[in-house]
């Protein structure tokens, strides 16, 4: 089983609330769901209308093929090829292609707050397998060694549509920050080339929809409260777009100096990251670079977050902080409703 995404969104952190429709036998309005186990984690399919079926059959068939892509410990993968090539270069697909891309402009311009070449860091820690361990000092320095996204070299061929990729020996990369939002991105496209208008995929904390609900409204997701994770600080009313969540209780423990050590790692110090975020949720029409951003505004904390949206733009986000705050930002106004009283939501410009 594909343990790529074991360390990062396992939880369900967002549930689309607007599934309550009248079902009908027939139409556009007839609902069809199917639940899928993959990347490590429990998914739900919903797609409407009378091309239902063969939609879900298409996105389960893409979201398979993108795990039989990512994961690491299976050798005909490309995850697999990429961190035993020893610096030679490796033939890829242009969904993998995608998650480099995408993770080297966020790379470039977080200031390498996004870091796949962490693998070796994430292993360490035992995120990968859930046998949790506290790494000495030489170990992280030791991992922190490896980290080389910078020196990537991705190669397209125009003539043939073909990509190869290469890294310095001894690199090992996760695909984990950019997977499951390439999978749903794709797994949504493969329902609207086979004539579904209005669907949903929720994969774990990544959920992308396709158009709008059948009645033309919009969809209504809950973003979870991080302080009570049995109910929602809000929800958000959405069109066709993605809405990627990254939690630092999403994948935790306790480790034997009495310390709480997360998933999300920092490539600069080599541990979770410690700052005054609790979670991040991005809202942005293509699901990889909303994935990408998830983890990396994350990593830089509430201000250098803010100034990464205010100079590039493309997304909106939420931010939640351990002072019990919630930020929005401004494109959220009038589709973001707080549920929880006991946060103080502001909109930054």
């Amino acid at each position: 089983m594909n343990k790529i995404l074991s360390h990062k969104k396992i939880l369900c952190l967002l549930l689309c609330l607007a599934m309550l429709l009248p079902l009908s036998a027939c139409g556009e309005s007839r609902m069809v769901q199917s639940q899928v186990f993959a990347m490590n984690t429990s998914m739900t399919l919903t797609a409407y209308g009378k091309k239902a079926e063969d939609g879900l059959r298409a996105a389960e068939g893409v979201i398979q093929s993108m795990q039989n892509m990512c994961d690491p410990d299976l050798p005909t993968s490309y995850a697999y090829a990429i961190n035993h090539a020893d610096g030679q270069n490796v033939v890829i697909s242009a969904q993998v292609a995608k998650m480099l891309t995408t993770a080297d402009t966020v790379y470039k311009q977080s200031g390498g707050a996004l870091e796949l070449t962490i693998y070796p860091l994430v292993k360490r820690w035992g995120f990968e397998d859930g046998k949790y361990y506290l790494p000495s000092e030489d170990e992280i320095y030791a991992d922190r060694a490896l980290l080389c996204y910078d020196q990537m070299v991705l190669t397209s061929f125009p003539s043939t549509g073909g990509y190869a990729v290469s890294f310095p020996a001894g690199a090992q990369i996760t695909f984990a920050s950019v997977a499951k939002g390439c999978a749903s991105e794709n797994a949504v496209d493969a329902m609207r080339q086979v004539g579904v208008k209005s669907g949903i995929v929720s994969l774990g904390s990544n959920i992308q929809t396709l158009g709008t609900k059948p009645d033309g409204t919009l969809w209504t997701v809950g973003i979870q409260d991080p302080n009570n994770l049995s109910t929602y600080l809000g929800v958000i009313n959405v069109g066709e777009t993605a809405v990627v969540t990254s939690a630092a209780y999403q994948c935790r423990f306790n480790a034997s100096n009495g310390r709480v050590y997360h998933h999300i790692l920092s490539p600069v110090t080599g541990y979770s990251v410690n700052n005054n975020l609790l979670a991040v949720t991005v809202i942005c029409e293509d699901g990889t670079m909303a994935d990408a951003l998830s983890t990396a505004l994350f990593v830089m904390g509430e201000s250098r977050a803010l100034n990464y949206w205010r100079n590039y733009g493309g997304f909106e986000m939420i931010l939640v902080t351990n002072d019990d705050r919630i930020v929005c930002t401004k494109g959220l106004i009038d589709n973001f409703t707080q549920t929880v009283d006991s946060y103080t939501l502001t909109f930054q410009e």
